[in-house]
């Protein structure tokens, strides 16, 4: 009998050829009439690797490409970190399945300090990422940021090379590649709260192609699709890129949804949070709500601000 194929896009990195590879074992661990090949696209953000994102400016800079490759028919299925994916997608693209969510914080690694709190004033923190950038600034306004880009190992090198003191970077990433021994802290979310849907992973595919939908519908995680639901929800409604430094995480707890949201000025001097909870089914209301209440209480003049200077 003839095996269906699947054709999984992903980036090249480290990190994404992991993903991509545990996506594809648990495919074919569950359906035994399956065989899933791996296929690299390098993105846009792939490419330009010595600009901030925010610099480059758009949506879908890791998912841009891959997405086309997806609609010509080339590959079935692409694995994206969720953090990656614009909230809205291209037509004819959905996203059916979400994963259990692994940790979703941030983690404080340096060679020298134990945490964000042993700084020394002035000292160097590495980071691109705007949101992660204005809450340590937020905290820690004698800090300094520098610009960070490339893969996890490429950032840790820079570290350890004594370029900066410190870095930022995703929980989940360190520990799906073994690394969980380099986190000297996960940053408290009273300090710093996550990306939209940082820590889960998502399954893109064409919206007519059911059959492929069938085989992965098994991957899909319920609670964490409730709780980033409401995560993108908020985005949406704000229209967030990454220009905005904004943090969101959304938790289910007792059958109800927390969510908690944050907007800031890049220089983290303003910072605007609050936080509701709501019926887990009522995920995009509770993230439309939330956007509208931070909005109202001065978000929308720091957006605006922003939106202004790109």
């Amino acid at each position: 009998m003839l095996k269906k194929k699947i054709i999984i896009g992903t980036r090249g990195s480290k990190l994404a050829l992991w993903q991509a590879n545990h996506i594809a074992s648990a495919i074919q661990k569950k359906h035994s009439d399956v065989v899933v090949v791996i296929q690299v696209i390098q993105t846009t953000g792939d490419r330009m690797q010595n600009m901030p994102l925010s610099q480059i400016g758009g949506k879908g800079l890791f998912t841009k490409e891959i997405e086309e490759e997806m609609l010509k028919g080339n590959v079935q299925l692409a694995v994206h970190s969720l953090k990656d994916v614009p909230t809205v997608l291209p037509e004819g693209l959905e996203i059916p399945v979400i994963t259990k969510r692994e940790h979703p914080g941030d983690a404080f690694i340096s060679p020298k300090y134990d945490s964000i709190d042993q700084l020394p004033i002035g000292a160097k923190v590495g980071t691109s990422s705007l949101r992660r950038a204005a809450q340590v600034l937020h905290y820690r306004p004698d800090l300094e940021i520098v610009p960070l880009r490339g893969n996890v190992d490429t950032r840790l090198k820079k570290v350890d090379s004594g370029e900066m003191d410190a870095i930022i970077l995703a929980v989940s990433g360190l520990h799906r590649l073994g690394w969980d021994f380099r986190i000297d802290q996960i940053l408290p979310q009273e300090i710093c709260l996550p990306a939209v849907g940082q820590g889960a992973l998502t399954l893109e595919v064409r919206s007519d192609d059911m059959e492929t939908k069938k085989y992965i519908e098994f991957l899909n995680d319920p609670e964490t699709c409730d709780a980033v639901t409401a995560e993108r929800s908020f985005l949406r409604h704000l229209e967030g890129s990454c220009q905005v430094p904004f943090g969101v995480y959304g938790e289910i707890v007792g059958g109800m949804l927390n969510l908690e949201g944050t907007i800031l000025s890049i220089d983290g001097k303003i910072s605007i949070r609050e936080k509701l909870s709501g019926y887990r089914h009522e995920a995009e209301k509770l993230g439309i709500e939330l956007a509208e209440k931070l909005a109202n209480q001065g978000g929308k003049e720091i957006i605006e601000t922003l939106q202004k200077n790109v």
